[in-house]
């Protein structure tokens, strides 16, 4: 505790910490879609294809700005998730083909702009490649205000859309006989990923932000079966993870911020698939002990009935 409240004292460690939380939040509640609707490499792909977005925008302006940034590797984002679609509706291939087409495709695009960059002409490159894995010391206030915006917005829309994305994500064959607008809903969920990516490549980096959107949904799958709850944990687990990762790393030097993260969402991960009161591993024990000791007794009681009509 003295720890922790220590590194609440220092100013830039608050803003990490809380900018880690605000990530884990959005990109909890986001990732919950994503993963109901089986599209958990989407997050993963968009996350690769923000790479050469980043490189394009550093060129184009030779500065490293993390608005310029934020802007070019949403428009790459955007761009892979067209890419997406129209694989899928133009060709034999299923979506896990294409996305696994588009992340290689960005992902090698951006690697060879990274290393033009770093053994060409451009200066102040040094740290660009901070991005694979993210730098989140490097945050100060303006990013984690842009960052509370986002997140804010990110968390709005998703509730008061809420009924709509739980309709996509189960059955979108019945929410377009209801007349809802199926294939806007399912890019503008597209887009919500793109957001939550790109707001994260600075804190965890594109190699690693997939985790901490499906990482903490399929935890709190564990814990419930209702949607509304699962979302609220998934986005809690989130928090948690960029809380817990923070102090960690803070804790011990040379530690990134960035994987601890990572680890410690695993951690909830773990802890949700032993002792979850739904599918853990623990509860399913413990549920098959009873059963198997119900059936016991009413086989006890069945042989002592028989035993009884016998002596009669």
């Amino acid at each position: 505790m003295k720890n922790f409240m220590s590194m609440l004292a220092d100013p830039n460690m608050q803003w990490i910490f809380f900018g880690c939380m605000l990530l884990g939040l959005s990109s909890g509640v986001i990732g919950s879609f994503s993963y109901l609707r089986k599209q958990s490499l989407v997050g993963d792909t968009l996350a690769h294809a923000a790479l050469p977005g980043i490189c394009i925008a550093f060129m184009l302006t030779g500065i490293k700005s993390i608005g310029v940034f934020l802007i070019g590797a949403g428009i790459a984002g955007v761009i892979a998730t067209f890419g997406i679609g129209f694989i899928t509706r133009h060709s034999r291939l299923k979506q896990d083909a294409a996305l696994g087409i588009v992340l290689s495709t960005f992902f090698g695009l951006g690697i060879v702009l990274l290393t033009f960059i770093q053994h060409g002409a451009y200066g102040n490159q040094a740290g660009l490649d901070k991005f694979l894995f993210g730098q989140a010391a490097a945050m100060v206030g303006s990013d984690v205000v842009t960052m509370s915006i986002i997140s804010a917005a990110l968390v709005t829309i998703c509730t008061l859309l809420f009924k709509q994305f739980k309709l996509i994500s189960f059955d979108p064959g019945f929410a377009k006989g209801l007349g809802y607008p199926v294939a806007f809903l399912e890019q503008l969920l597209m887009l919500l990923v793109v957001v939550a990516v790109v707001v994260g490549i600075q804190a965890v980096g594109v190699v690693l932000i997939a985790a901490l959107l499906i990482t903490p949904a399929v935890s709190a799958r564990y814990w419930t079966n209702r949607l509304g709850v699962m979302v609220a944990l998934s986005g809690m687990f989130g928090a948690l993870s960029g809380a817990l990762g923070t102090w960690i790393s803070s804790s011990v030097s040379n530690l990134p911020t960035g994987p601890v993260t990572v680890l410690a969402a695993t951690a909830f991960f773990l802890l949700s698939i032993l002792f979850g009161p739904q599918r853990g591993l623990v509860a399913k024990r413990l549920l098959r002990q009873r059963v198997k000791k119900r059936y016991m007794m009413e086989g006890e009681l069945r042989a002592e009935r028989m035993k009884g009509e016998t002596a009669i």
